[in-house]
């Protein structure tokens, strides 16, 4: 039974020293800054230091290091499409015009990714370079590129560097951005040069944000301090394969001639993948599933065992860490997901494909992606590319996009790439099979504007770096965890370690270029196969009328006992990775018989031979589905799918768990009048969340009422968000409930990081419970003179009054003035002076708010989180439909604009266009740019 919790209304819990000083960021600049709004404010920030930093768009630059003049031809949004005659003088280019608009965006980037921000933003930032050091991201992209990297590369990204450079010389901060300006008065700062390696090194911020289940292991873990293994796996329902597709289904991997068809069980040799949480392998269950378990108090196959509590307390400090990183790298993989799909030409208007995509990430301003063309005036081994698309400002090169023969999109494949490894700390070294290794270790030096420099000690045991290093809850485990006779001597604790494949040297990199130029789907497949992290589901079509599917990757294979599902103990080296799938066996589909392929992060296979685990934590396939459903209604009822069809379907607002709901919350007899008039809101509705409607504002609160009552007021204090206080047992209590004993707990996550989430798992366990009316899960206690419920309908009805008055809290009573984009809402901040500066200079660096339509879990995933409220915390970060047919009436749109400088016209022009569904047109050859060209800037050596 779901333990005894009592809402209370209070105040903030009161954070530790340490926590203040993490999340006092920028503290030495917001401090400068406050004396010039006081100071200067009105003399400073004149007009012409705002457009100082604003790029030349025409007339002629010569530049030192090109071999012959490169055309940037820019149309009215400032998109720039660049033509050269050598691949050297592409990337210069493409570097020198990246830096023009979005130079300090760059910076900030590079800085995240060496663990240097403190060098920039001051001692608020130490903690955060601390863990990033441990990470060294900056070390694997150094190796990288000094020994996986090939030597056309390492050539392109030579060039790009030296473009970068060729624009930072002879210019002064405030001649590059506002915000050097900015910083200018806090610190010496001064930006360096750019390099190879800083490029490099944002691919694995992207892999960070894209790394799979780890967020999963740690809640599983946390939630054992409050709940029991079965309520835990009710909280992780088995995939839906009976209700939701794969995305492979037709496909095949190349291990001689086996196949597998997607109609079966998944297997991976430990249990039928299918997960009751009662030790059936599927990971659903941190107490008992398999024999691998380290984290709930069970006995794994080495016969060592961890205390639940200890854990809880050591991924606490864990989490604290994770959810302090900087939002320029999302939202902590919490929520993360993306669509992309592809129609074959005989189900289109033009008979060749159409190609969608619109990955989701946090929203950022400027927005991550930057669009550009890169033209090779003509194709030659000279000059290699004619490539349009997507790409990372300080990367060289076209991420998502197509060229002249090919198009291909991107959606985050979820599979497991993480492990946290419990180890045993004795001395100078770790403990592995009874015997003791020596760490590898190496010094961090630490800069810090305004401050003195900090060293550390990075500590590495075979299984990767010690996060528990970095906190000091981390370490108090190895001082709780009990362990059983076969298990070694405690001594004095068990640390953390991960492992993660992008901590390993890769060829991501050298993926980019092979896809940029690749023609035909053998030579994208082998390009694909160098994308090693982040792992990532790959559509493909071309202007032959070919459609394909292919998920690349490194991925790790795992002993039998152990599915990456739970921390597991590293003393033991069974628990080591095995290897990694090979490329030749992992999935892929070309030219599916039913002549379309969706992506939007669901299960790659269904329960079928395929012989590995890819995962124990897919996306639940909602939105996939939905997806799946539209493009099957449109070719079922005999119509040929558009480009503005594609469009359409991204923008679908439609509400599963409505669906689902929406009649049973009809049915609850509603004497109130008030809140009857809420309800009838929902009588006809047909579940799509426009900003308009409110009826989606009414049912979006209940439904997050409902996730209140029923789950989250039963969570442990680690999941929920902060400012939410309860009055619970102690998690030590023994004995019947005593309402004397309760103490006051308040929630310790941020609001957009806490549980419930209200995305599509928890529609799954909804759904599974829904038709037990008398679930524990549905009762409630008293609160004062607030009835408790005691099954489902009380628990429902209960959720409507409180969405009512809610609502009309938030929106006023007159229920005709409700809709759910008042609630709804997008804020874009500029990802470090427009978060924590002073508001005057937030005021000038950030943007909003727009009201949007769509929701969590929905194809138009304008995502919230419903344990923080209602605001919008991830986006679609661009749409494209690229049509193979003709490719210059393919469509485009980015999250804001192509500038990262606050007060240039494309600074966010694109967003309201984008905020309301639109597509702006996206020029591919030569004549249809020169048709688009505002500006035209000469680049001469």
């Amino acid at each position: 039974m779901p333990p005894n919790t009592t809402a209370s209304t209070g105040t903030k819990p009161a954070k530790s020293g340490r926590k203040k000083g993490r999340k006092a960021r920028l503290f030495v600049l917001v401090l400068a800054l406050a004396l010039v709004g006081g100071v200067a404010y009105g003399s400073y920030w004149s007009i012409s230091t705002v457009r100082a930093s604003f790029p030349q768009t025409g007339g002629t630059i010569t530049i030192e290091g090109l071999s012959g003049p490169v055309d940037v031809k820019r149309d009215g949004n400032g998109i720039p499409q660049i033509y050269a005659s050598s691949d050297e003088d592409l990337f210069m280019a493409q570097g020198f015009v990246q830096a023009q608009d979005r130079f300090y965006e760059m910076d900030v980037r590079r800085h995240l990714t060496s663990g240097r921000l403190s060098e920039m933003f001051g001692e608020g930032q130490i903690e955060n370079d601390e863990f990033l050091r441990t990470l060294g991201w900056d070390r694997v992209a150094k190796e990288e590129y000094d020994s996986k990297l090939s030597d056309s590369t390492k050539k392109y990204l030579q060039a790009y560097a030296k473009g970068v450079n060729a624009y930072l010389k002879g210019r002064q901060g405030e001649d590059i951005s506002l915000e050097y300006a900015a910083l200018g008065f806090a610190n010496d700062y001064k930006p360096a040069e750019w390099t190879p390696v800083d490029s490099v090194a944002w691919l694995k911020a992207m892999a960070w944000d894209l790394r799979g289940n780890m967020q999963d292991e740690i809640d599983r873990a946390l939630m054992t301090s409050r709940l029991g293994p079965k309520q835990i796996a009710d909280l992780y329902p088995a995939y839906p394969s009976g209700r939701h597709k794969a995305i492979v289904q037709e496909g095949r991997y190349d291990e001689g001639t086996e196949t597998f068809d997607g109609d079966g069980g998944e297997s991976d040799g430990e249990g039928d993948g299918e997960g009751d949480g009662e030790g059936d392998g599927s990971g659903t269950d941190p107490g008992t599933s398999g024999d691998s378990d380290a984290t709930g108090g069970g006995t794994d196959a080495t016969g060592a065992s961890a205390d639940g509590a200890a854990l809880q307390t050591q991924l606490s400090g864990l989490y604290d860490v994770l959810e302090d990183l900087p939002e320029a790298v999302g939202v902590n993989g919490n929520g993360i997901g993306s669509n992309s799909w592809v129609v074959g030409g005989a189900h289109t208007i033009t008979g060749k494909p159409l190609l969608a995509n619109d990955p989701h990430l946090s929203a950022s301003l400027p927005s991550v992606w930057y669009q550009m063309g890169l033209h090779c005036r003509t194709v030659s081994e000279a000059c290699g590319f004619d490539v349009s698309g997507y790409t990372f400002a300080g990367m060289p090169g076209v991420v998502i996009g197509h060229n002249k023969d090919i198009a291909w999109g991107m959606t985050n494949s979820g599979v497991d790439v993480t492990d946290l490894y419990l180890e045993k700390l004795t001395g100078d070294g770790y403990q592995v099979d009874g015997k003791v290794k020596p760490f590898k270790t190496r010094e961090e030096t630490i800069k810090v504007a305004g401050g003195e420099s900090k060293t550390i000690v990075v500590r590495e045991t075979g299984n990767g770096p010690l996060l528990s290093d970095r906190d000091d809850e981390l370490v108090k485990v190895g001082r709780k965890a009990t362990v059983d006779t076969a298990a070694p001597d405690r001594g004095d604790g068990y640390g953390i370690a991960l492992r993660w494949t992008a901590l390993d040297a890769g060829t991501s990199m050298d993926a980019v270029f092979a896809m940029d130029r690749a023609a035909d789907w053998d030579g994208f497949r082998a390009a694909a196969a160098l994308f090693d992290v982040p792992s990532q589901n790959l559509v493909y079509a071309d202007t032959k009328n070919h459609i394909g599917y292919t998920l690349p990757g490194k991925i790790p294979t795992r002993a039998q006992g152990h599915n990456g599902s739970v921390p597991v103990p590293g003393w033991n080296s069974r628990y080591r990775w095995q290897g990694f799938i090979g490329q030749d066996e992992l999935p892929y589909e070309f030219d599916p018989a039913r002549g379309y392929i969706v992506t939007a992060n669901q299960a790659v296979v269904d329960k079928g031979d395929y012989p590995y685990t890819l995962t124990t934590d897919w996306g639940y396939g909602t939105r996939s589905q939905r997806i799946n459903d539209l493009v099957e209604s449109k070719i079922k009822g005999g119509g040929k799918i558009s480009t503005d069809d594609m469009r359409q379907m991204q923008l679908d607002n439609s509400s599963e768990i409505a669906k689902l709901l929406v009649p049973m919350l009809l049915k609850i007899d509603i004497s109130d009048p008030d809140v009857r008039q809420a309800q009838k809101l929902l009588e006809g509705w047909d579940y799509t969340q426009d900003a308009d409607s409110a009826a989606a504002a009414y049912f979006n609160s209940t439904w997050r009422n409902i996730l209140k009552l029923a789950f989250g007021n039963k969570l442990p204090r680690e999941l929920r968000a902060k400012g939410q206080c309860l009055w619970v047992e102690p998690t030590d209590t023994t004995g019947p409930a005593d309402e004397n004993r309760k103490v006051r707990e308040c929630g310790q996550r941020d609001a957009d990081q806490a549980q419930p989430d209200g995305g599509d798992r928890w529609f799954e366990v909804v759904r599974g419970l829904v038709d037990d009316e008398d679930s524990d899960w549905w009762t409630t206690p008293e609160v004062g003179t607030r009835d408790g419920a005691a099954n489902r309908d009380d628990l429902f009805k209960r959720a409507m009054v409180d969405a009512r008055w809610e609502l009309t809290a938030k929106l006023g009573k007159d229920i005709d003035t409700w809709s759910w984009g008042r609630l709804h809402r997008l804020f874009l901040k500029n990802q470090t002076l427009g978060t924590e500066g002073p508001g005057f200079l937030e005021y000038m660096l950030n943007r909003g708010p727009w009201k949007l339509g769509g929701g969590e879990a929905t194809v138009n995933a304008t995502g919230w989180n419903a344990a923080g409220g209602y605001g919008v915390v991830w986006v679609p970060s661009m749409r494209m439909v690229v049509n193979l047919g003709d490719l210059d009436k393919s469509r485009w749109i980015n999250l804001t604009g192509a500038s990262g400088h606050a007060y240039s016209a494309h600074y966010t022009d694109q967003t309201d266009k984008w905020a309301e569904g639109e597509l702006l047109p996206w020029a591919f050859t030569e004549k249809a740019v020169d048709d688009r060209t505002s500006d035209t800037l000469t680049l001469k050596p």
